[in-house]
């Protein structure tokens, strides 16, 4: 028979997970701590869930692959904006298995149920718990409880930031006062009183917060009204002319920018010539990348809007309209592909960074956005339109996770040096191709493995300028940048501790180069004094 999940004993559930949280993650950097503070919570929602008799749908259990995924991340890479697009979507992705756990209908949701739906979740959910309880309570009558102290207690808590700041002002009106206050806490011994009053205080927060949660997934998550399902949320209010001249007109200016810059757009380094009447490198390559961008996702936006204000009363009305948009995608396509193109070229030749990988896998992305975009169209499935874009962030993160940034960059940067390609940062002209070894030795300990792969390789094909460049990186890397340290279980990290490993190896090996570095983080390097914190890439 069937359990009902009781308010009070999931309220001392979600206390405890609170509690746990507080354990794994106070002052800790974020590590092996989110996967099994994730695994707890999904594990003891479908316990209690199955203790109340309740199934979740297939289609919420899909979700748990991703979760799984993007919740280990953490404990994997060092990369930091890897990991917080890893962490953001990993509580997104859980908002969505609450809200969908009984129904399912995720897939079915559009943009304004993402917004909507996420962020009543929790309102909605304590909503609940309070009407239950207080269901409960009358059910009871009058009798006196334990559990009927809980309104005094949670007074107390949520006045306990007032009565601290307070007492502070207080404290340093009288001096008496504030020593009378500190024999309290003396005689108590409790040492960092205020940081555990925050702390209990966040922790009873989260605990409500959990339960709000839990109690929505169990009751609420069944068979839902999506908005605009049914009826749209704005009401077509654009009539089909304004709307498809307002679809032409940005077709118009499209096309005409693609044909008057399409020998710039594809055109390479032809077109490059350093005078002062041509391109350089960097103006080719860097101004108007972020532009071009900048217009692919005005465009998608622009559609996505005008596609849900716009009147399409006939079946020609509709095919007219989504050829419109159809053409419209193609054009900001190509318009992609240019800014991806010049994003290249300057890669090929300035080498690697985060502010170019992150870009660099972004508009891949975006391009297979719009893509899906122009096949829902012509399908007549515009509400899907949200569920692809939460697929192409998801995927997006992902490719970063399994790309390891820090290593690519490492990669591509060693590759170009072979190739003789990359200009040295500190004289872009000199086409030298120096290793930039500064900014190499700031990235995360991800790029570690890479690093020592190329050192050995670099050993092996007896480049001595190379392996020398390639130990000083690693030796910045670990003195000065990533310096070695004890770090809580909660925060362990594979990377760290491969990294670790391999630097220990490293040094242990006596052809490894001695590379001795001041206290003002500089050292010799073929006769000449550099900096650990030398030129660095932007």
């Amino acid at each position: 028979m069937a359990k009902p999940v009781r308010p009070q004993n999931l309220l001392l559930i979600s206390l405890a997970l609170g509690w746990i949280f507080d354990f794994l993650f106070w002052q800790k950097a974020v590590g092996i701590s989110l996967p099994i503070f994730t695994f707890l919570m999904v594990v003891i929602g479908l316990w209690m869930a199955r203790r109340a008799g309740l199934k979740p749908s297939p289609g919420a259990v899909w979700l748990l692959a991703p979760i799984a995924f993007f919740s280990l991340v953490p404990a994997l890479r060092l990369e930091p904006f890897t990991r917080l697009t890893s962490i953001i979507l990993v509580f997104v992705l859980l908002a969505i298995f609450a809200l969908s756990f009984l129904g399912g209908q995720w897939v079915r949701y559009g943009f304004m149920d993402y917004i909507a739906k996420i962020l009543g979740l929790v309102p909605s959910g304590l909503g609940l718990l309070k009407e239950t309880a207080g269901k409960e309570t009358n059910q009871k009558g009058n009798r006196f409880s334990v559990r009927s102290l809980a309104p005094v207690f949670r007074g107390l808590l949520f006045a306990l930031p007032l009565l601290w700041f307070l007492a502070v002002l207080l404290a340093s009106a009288d001096p008496a006062f504030a020593d009378w206050l500190d024999s309290i806490f003396s005689f108590l011994e409790i040492d960092n009183a205020v940081e555990y009053v925050f702390r209990g205080f966040y922790i009873l927060i989260l605990a409500y917060g959990l339960a709000g949660v839990y109690m929505f997934a169990f009751n609420r998550s069944h068979k839902q009204v999506l908005l605009g399902e049914e009826k749209p949320i704005i009401a077509p209010v654009l009539g089909f002319g304004e709307s498809t001249t307002m679809l032409s007109s940005v077709n118009i200016l499209f096309a005409a920018f693609v044909v008057f810059q399409f020998n710039y757009f594809f055109g390479g380094t032809t077109n490059i010539v350093d005078t002062p009447t041509g391109f350089t490198y960097s103006e080719y390559a860097v101004r108007g990348f972020w532009e071009l961008v900048a217009v692919s996702l005005t465009s998608l936006v622009f559609f996505i809007a005008l596609s849900g204000i716009s009147k399409r009363d006939t079946a020609s009305q509709r095919r007219w309209f989504s050829g419109l948009g159809i053409a419209l995608f193609a054009l900001a396509a190509v318009i992609l592909a240019s800014a991806f193109e010049r994003l290249l070229l300057y890669e090929r030749v300035y080498g690697f960074t985060r502010l170019r990988t992150y870009p660099h896998v972004f508009m891949i992305w975006l391009g297979l956005l719009l893509l899906a975009i122009v096949i829902l169209e012509a399908l007549g499935r515009q509400r899907a339109f949200a569920l692809a874009t939460l697929s192409a962030a998801v995927g997006f993160s992902a490719t970063l996770s399994l790309l390891n940034v820090d290593a690519f960059i490492v990669r591509q940067n060693i590759g170009l040096i072979h190739a003789g390609q990359q200009f040295s940062v500190s004289d872009p002209g000199s086409g030298s191709g120096k290793l930039d070894y500064a900014y190499l030795g700031t990235l995360s300990d991800d790029a570690v493995p890479a690093l020592e792969s190329a050192y050995r390789q670099s050993r092996l094909d007896e480049d001595s300028q190379l392996t020398q460049q390639l130990a000083t990186t690693l030796t910045c890397h670990f003195k000065i940048v990533n310096q070695p340290g004890e770090t809580p279980w909660q925060s362990w990290n594979r990377s760290r501790q491969a990294a670790l490993s391999s630097w220990n190896f490293l040094k242990a090996d006596p052809g490894f180069p001695i590379i001795e570095i001041t206290e003002g983080n500089t050292f010799t390097f073929s006769g000449e004094e550099l900096s650990c914190f030398g030129p660095a890439w932007d």
